[in-house]
């Protein structure tokens, strides 16, 4: 069933649940070479006047290069289980994960995503700020940075949703 375009503030779906319980795929890249991970921290909302999703990568990860290069990143939903699990394990670096997970690419204006995702949010990157642990205000923060990598944050400007037509 193709993707339809929807607005942001019609979706029926929880951002909440959809991004750290069901969990998300982030892609970014070019049709020629794009990659993808799985997330599960995150959110959307509205900042600077614009709807907004911002996304957390760490700077190890492959996927982190691409974000850098590329204007646009996207957070695509309703895709199995196995699926997410595959493209959390296994970095872009090994291989053709895109293939090993059975995804291929769409493309439009810039942004990528996995042809079969049911709701992707095509975002327009519009800040991107490394996280400083001095910020964190609560010291339990800390225990997901024992190697001190810290994550930057990326903040995405929501210009269009696409999600599975019913």
């Amino acid at each position: 069933m193709p993707l339809e375009p929807v607005s942001i503030r019609e979706l029926r779906e929880n951002p909440v649940k959809c991004i750290a319980e069901d969990w998300a795929l982030l892609s970014a890249g070019t049709p020629a070479h794009w990659n993808t991970m799985t997330v599960s921290w995150g959110g959307v909302g509205e900042i600077w006047g614009f709807d907004a999703a911002f996304v957390f990568v760490r700077p190890q990860r492959y996927t982190y290069g691409l974000l850098e290069q590329s204007d646009f990143f996207t957070l695509s939903f309703g895709l199995p289980r196995a699926t997410l699990q595959l493209c959390g394990k296994i970095s872009g670096r090994e291989g053709d994960k895109i293939a090993r997970a059975g995804l291929h690419a769409r493309n439009e204006g810039g942004a990528i995503w996995p042809a079969e995702a049911k709701l992707v949010l095509l975002c327009h990157k519009a800040a991107a700020q490394d996280l400083n642990p001095a910020g964190f205000l609560d010291p339990a923060i800390e225990k997901n940075y024992p190697g001190g990598d810290y994550h930057r944050m990326y903040i995405g400007e929501i210009v269009q949703v696409y999600r599975q037509g019913e």
